[in-house]
């Protein structure tokens, strides 16, 4: 059974599938603390990510999105949390700050019509569908700088999705 999974990651490395670890870098970003949570069904409708290739920027100290009910423990990270449903319909969450510049203040964006984060200073793009945040081009790549990514969790109370550090 070990055989065909081991051919298969063989499989993957060999065609490039699968990232390199020596080029990896997502650590740039410095530790900052993220708690938002959906406390309604409603809520995550208005304010979440429900359909594939929605993306929703929240910036808790510029209160966005605008009228998102932000208590006292509510935190957005370095630079701001982008979240992000992927192709899949699974919620991911990035740091909304590029992880070239490593500045509070250089968020990445999706222009509009795309799929791929960009950032507005050093024109590196990031693949943010993949759930991964990875370097697509621009100095991000190559230095291997990949977006600092955030877990989201599922309570089922009655829906309430909670954004956290890692």
């Amino acid at each position: 059974m070990k055989r065909p999974l081991h051919r298969l990651l063989v499989a993957a490395a060999a065609m490039g599938v699968l990232p390199s670890c020596d080029n990896v870098n997502d650590e740039r970003i410095p530790y900052a603390p993220v708690y938002i949570t959906f406390a309604t069904e409603a809520e995550w409708r208005l304010y979440g990510t429900p359909a594939a290739s929605d993306v929703r920027r929240f910036i808790k100290s510029e209160k966005l999105p605008a009228r998102f009910p932000y208590t006292a423990m509510s935190e957005t990270g370095f630079g701001g949390v982008m979240l992000v449903c992927d192709a899949m319909g699974e919620n991911r969450a990035f740091d909304l700050a590029c992880p070239v510049e490593v500045s509070q203040q250089v968020r990445i964006y999706v222009p509009e019509g795309e799929i791929n984060a960009r950032c507005p200073v050093c024109g590196s793009t990031y693949d943010i569908m993949s759930g991964y945040g990875h370097p697509l081009s621009g100095p991000a790549q190559k230095d291997g700088y990949w977006l600092k990514t955030y877990h989201v969790s599922y309570t089922g109370r009655p829906l309430e999705y909670i954004v956290v550090t890692r």
